[in-house]
C-alpha cells in the first residue's frame, strides 16, 4: 500500500518522523526472537517435553545466522514494506497453529523452523529498509532508538510469559498473533522506499554460477564460510566420534572462527587474482555478490576480525549472567522484576545517550570512546562475584549484596546500549546502499555469530575459572579490537569518500 503525495502530506506529523519508524519496526524485529527464547522453550516444558528435545529446538534459530543466503531475493525485489508486512502475517499464522496444537509431535519443527525463518526475513527487509532511509549523520541516534525499542519488543514475550499464568497458552498464543497482525497492517503505511541507488545492473544468476565455476577457490570459500556459520549445530547432534573434543574451546570458538577467517583469506586471494571481467562479473552477482564486493574492500580480513571481536567482551558475559544471579541466591522474580523495571530504562538511555554521542562526535572516535564504557559493566559484574557469596535460589541475601548485584545489572543496562549505538552505525555506515540490505545481511550475520560461539564456549569457562575470574577475563577481551582501530578508521574514510 503505498501513499499518493496528498495522503503523505496529510498524514499526522508522527507518521513522517523516522525514528517512529524505526521504534516500531524494531520492536517488531525483537518481539519474535523474545518468544523464541523466552516464552517457547518454557511453554514446551510445561507440556513435559525433554530438555535435549526443546535444546535441539535452538538450532532452528540458525535461521538468523544464514539470513544473508536469502537477503539478495529481498534486495532484487526492494519491497521491503511488503516483505515485512508478509513475515509479520506469517508469524501470525505460526501463533495460531501453536494455540489449536498441544504437545511435541513433527507439526513444531515446522512451524517453529517457519517461524525463525520469516523472523529473519523480517529482519533483513527491516535493516535494509532503515539504511536506505537514513543519512550519516542520523545513524547513531537512530540506533539508539533501534537498540531501545528492540528490547522493548524481547520484554514484551516476557509479558506474554506473565499473561500466560493468568489466562492460559491458547489465550497467549492468540494474543501474540494478534500483536503481529496489527504490527503487519502499521508497517505498510510507513514511508516509501527510496528511488535505488545508482549501481551497475547485477548479472544473471546463471552468469554468476558460470564464473564460479571458473573460480573453484570462491567456491571453497564460501563453503567454508558456510561451515563456520554452521559449526555450533555439532553441538547438538550426538556423535560418538566428537564427544571428546565438544567441550574444549577450540572446538567451540577456535575452529568455527578459523574457518570463517579461512573463507575470507581465500576470498580475498582469488577476488585479487581475477582479471578486471571477472571481478566484475563476480561482484555483481545476484546470489553471492555481495559476499564478494564486501571482501574486496580495502583490509576485508581486519575488517571480519573487529566485527567478531568488537562485541565479544559484552557477548562472552551475556549468557552468564542469568546463571550468575540464580547461583547468588536470587529468586526468578526478583531477576525479572531487575531486567523489566531496571533494565529496560536504561538500555533505552544508554542506547539514545550512546547514539547522539556517536552523531556528535563520529563513528570513529564514537567507537573507541563507548567501547571502554560497555568494558565498565564487566567490571561491575566483577566486583559483584568477588564479594556477593554463592547461595540456594530464594536464600536471605543482605542488602548490602542486592545493592551491588542491582548496581552491577544497572550498569550493565547502559552501558551496553552505549556501545552498541556506535557498533551498529558503523555495521550501516560501511554497506553500500545499492546493496545494503545484502551486506548489512551478511555482517549482522558474522556478528551474530560471534556472538553465539562466545556465549557457546562462555559456560565452560564460567564453570572451569569461577565466576569471577570469568568476568574478569571478559573485561579483558575488550581491548583486543582496539588494535584493529588504526585500520577501521582508514575504512571508514574510504567508505565515505565513495559515497560522496
Amino acid at each position: 500500500m503505498s501513499l499518493s503525495a496528498s495522503q503523505t502530506a496529510a498524514q499526522p506529523k508522527i507518521l513522517k518522523s523516522k525514528l517512529f519508524w524505526i521504534s516500531l519496526l524494531y520492536f517488531s524485529e525483537g518481539f519474535p526472537l523474545g518468544l523464541f527464547f523466552d516464552l517457547f522453550p518454557v511453554y514446551f516444558r510445561q507440556q513435559g517435553v525433554e530438555l535435549s528435545k526443546i535444546g535441539l529446538l535452538s538450532l532452528l534459530g540458525l535461521s538468523w545466522t544464514l539470513k544473508f543466503l536469502w537477503a539478495p531475493l529481498i534486495d532484487f525485489t526492494r519491497r521491503h514494506r511488503y516483505w515485512m508486512a508478509a513475515a509479520d502475517v506469517g508469524m501470525g499464522l505460526v501463533m495460531i497453529i501453536c494455540a489449536r496444537e498441544a504437545g511435541f509431535g513433527p507439526w513444531v519443527w515446522f512451524a517453529i523452523g517457519a517461524f525463525t525463518a520469516l523472523s529473519a526475513t523480517n529482519d533483513i527487509a527491516i535493516d535494509g529498509y532503515t539504511i536506505e532511509q537514513l543519512n550519516k549523520q542520523e545513524l547513531g541516534l537512530a540506533n539508539g532508538f533501534r537498540i531501545g525499542f528492540y528490547r522493548v519488543g524481547m520484554l514484551a514475550a516476557g509479558i506474554l510469559l506473565w499473561f500466560s499464568d493468568v489466562a492460559g497458552w491458547t489465550a497467549t498464543y492468540g494474543l501474540a498473533s494478534v500483536l503481529f497482525f496489527l504490527i503487519a497492517a502499521t508497517s505498510l503505511f510507513a514511508p516509501k522506499e527510496p528511488p535505488r541507488p545508482a549501481a551497475e545492473a547485477p548479472s544473471s544468476l546463471r552468469g554468476e554460477m558460470a564464473a564460479l565455476a571458473q573460480q573453484p577457490v570462491l567456491i571453497v570459500a564460501i563453503l567454508l564460510f558456510i561451515a563456520g556459520l554452521l559449526w555450533p549445530v555439532l553441538g547438538a547432534v550426538d556423535i560418538a566420534a566428537l564427544k571428546p573434543y565438544k567441550s574444549a574451546w577450540w572446538f567451540k570458538g577456535g575452529a568455527p572462527v578459523g574457518l570463517i577467517l579461512l573463507a575470507a583469506f581465500l576470498f580475498t586471494r582469488a577476488i585479487r587474482g581475477q582479471s578486471a571481467q571477472q571481478s566484475a562479473a563476480s561482484a555483481s552477482g545476484p546470489m553471492f555478490g555481495a559476499i564478494v564486493s564486501l571482501l574486496n574492500k580495502q583490509n576485508a580480513l581486519l575488517l571480519i576480525g573487529f566485527i567478531l571481536i568488537f562485541k565479544l567482551a559484552d557477548s562472552s558475559i551475556g549468557f552468564m549472567i542469568k546463571p550468575f544471579w540464580v547461583d547468588s541466591g536470587f529468586t526468578n522474580t526478583q531477576i525479572g522484576l531487575v531486567s523489566v523495571n531496571l533494565g529496560l530504562g536504561l538500555s533505552i538511555a544508554g542506547g539514545i545517550i550512546g547514539g547522539w554521542y556517536t552523531d556528535k562526535v563520529g563513528i570513529f572516535r564514537g567507537l573507541w570512546v563507548l567501547g571502554l564504557w560497555q568494558a565498565l559493566s564487566n567490571i561491575g559484574y566483577v566486583i559483584a562475584a568477588a564479594i556477593v557469596p554463592r547461595a540456594a535460589q530464594g536464600a536471605d541475601i543482605a542488602l548490602a549484596h542486592q545493592a551491588i548485584m542491582y548496581g552491577a545489572s544497572a550498569i550493565e543496562s547502559f552501558t551496553g546500549g552505549l556501545g552498541t549505538a556506535a557498533f551498529l552505525a558503523f555495521l550501516m555506515a560501511i554497506v553500500d546502499k545499492s546493496r545494503a540490505t545484502t551486506e548489512y545481511a551478511i555482517l549482522s550475520s558474522i556478528f551474530a555469530f560471534s556472538r553465539s560461539i562466545a556465549g557457546w564456549a562462555g559456560g565452560i569457562g564460567a564453570q572451569e575459572m569461577g565466576y569471577a575470574a570469568y568476568f574478569l577475563l571478559t573485561f579483558v577481551l575488550a581491548f583486543p579490537a582496539y588494535a584493529l582501530l588504526p585500520w577501521i578508521k582508514t575504512l571508514l574514510a574510504a567508505s565515505e569518500e565513495q559515497k560522496t
